[in-house]
């Protein structure tokens, strides 16, 4: 009988070695090269996708903007579905790109089909799962297998598909020195992993009221993925907020039984930094995720994780994702839960249907 949490603690756990794997085979099996000549013609990108797959799709978004010099952005697939006339106009030069674990998730299968069948574009899909209906429905498709995992939740599967993306963005923009830094990341990460484990084991003993994640550009969908792992894992409550916007207002939650995890950047370090010291004078227990925190940052962390990693920003995005997997395992052990098997969720979310009309929604 396995122990609770025991395939997430692994699938954590393995992500160097698993992030190694995916970049190499997505390169060796053309991929990358396939939708790198599939897709020329883009010049607007479209990210979509569900709970973690969403959240992928924030941080893709942002950082494809930052790699390439295109256009791009992220939406939940059931806006797509659900408001379809908010969406803009497509031109033919966009490029939806559909991002499911499961490959299976009915509403990013259906939203791959209205841009197939309704708009006339080609879309790509982004799963761990081959032969499954979104590769089907897709004209083109990065497939990890690598990466799937055992567990319910999403954990090296959600780094693995974002890396996945970084990996296409160096290949459309003939970016070789990012996608060599990304080829650098798994052997950086090994090393930090168990001091992570620890600091997030130990932070997770102490009883919360609240969790708070702030993040900005990028680190706002690892923001949004933090606090979902810690409510998916151990029931707990989470807000997210982009980190500037936490003054307005939000910061009134602000006391010692709260956690507030902070996600620094460097292109908005200062500015972040000043949000950080306002938020520990005010009696928040304040969590650091920073690549080189700096005196100031240690000095206002209750706990503070630096990465120390000589690559450019936003080739580290993956790292940052990990301690809040980290708190979320932990925390739901703490609570005597199974994280491996959390309540009311499934790995896959499928409608039901009668008559064209959803009915239920297994989560």
């Amino acid at each position: 009988m396995p122990e609770r949490g025991e395939h997430t603690r692994a699938e954590i756990l393995s992500q160097p070695a698993c992030w190694e794997q995916c970049l190499r085979e997505l390169e060796e099996s053309g991929q990358l090269l396939a939708a790198r000549e599939r897709f020329a013609h883009g010049s607007e990108w479209l990210f979509v996708g569900c709970g973690s797959s969403y959240y992928i799709a924030l941080s893709a978004a942002a950082m494809w903007t930052a790699v390439t010099g295109m256009r791009a952005r992220a939406i939940p697939a059931s806006e797509v579905l659900l408001f379809p006339d908010l969406l803009p106009a497509s031109p033919k030069a966009c490029v939806p790109v559909l991002i499911s674990r499961s490959g299976r998730t009915s509403e990013v299968v259906r939203a791959a089909e209205h841009f197939e069948k309704e708009r006339h574009l080609r879309t790509l899909a982004v799963t761990c799962s081959p032969g499954q209906a979104l590769e089907k429905a897709a004209s083109c498709t990065l497939c990890l297998p690598a990466a799937d995992e055992q567990s319910t939740v999403m954990t090296r599967s959600f780094t693995a598909m974002l890396l996945g993306l970084q990996a296409l963005a160096a290949a459309v923009a003939n970016r070789a020195a990012f996608s060599k830094a990304l080829h650098k990341l798994p052997r950086l990460m090994a090393p930090a992993l168990n001091g992570m484990l620890l600091k997030m084991t130990a932070l997770a003993a102490r009883e919360f009221a609240d969790a708070v994640f702030l993040g900005q550009g990028p680190f706002y969908g690892l923001a949004c993925e933090a606090g979902l792992k810690l409510q998916e894992m151990s029931c707990s409550y989470a807000q997210v907020f982009h980190t500037l916007e936490f003054r307005h207002g939000p910061k009134s939650v602000a006391e010692r039984q709260v956690l507030v995890a902070f996600l620094l950047s460097e292109s908005g370090y200062d500015a972040e930094l000043g949000v950080l010291e306002e938020i520990k004078g005010l009696g928040a227990t304040t969590l650091v995720i920073a690549n080189a925190a700096g005196q100031r940052a240690r000095a206002a962390a209750d706990v503070y994780i630096e990465l120390a990693f000589d690559l450019p920003e936003f080739a580290r995005l993956a790292a940052y994702a990990v301690p809040g997997q980290m708190l979320g395992l932990a925390t739901g052990l703490k609570k005597n839960l199974d994280p491996d098997q959390p309540r009311h969720l499934a790995r896959v979310v499928m409608l039901q249907e009668e008559n064209g009309k959803p009915q239920h929604a297994a989560f």
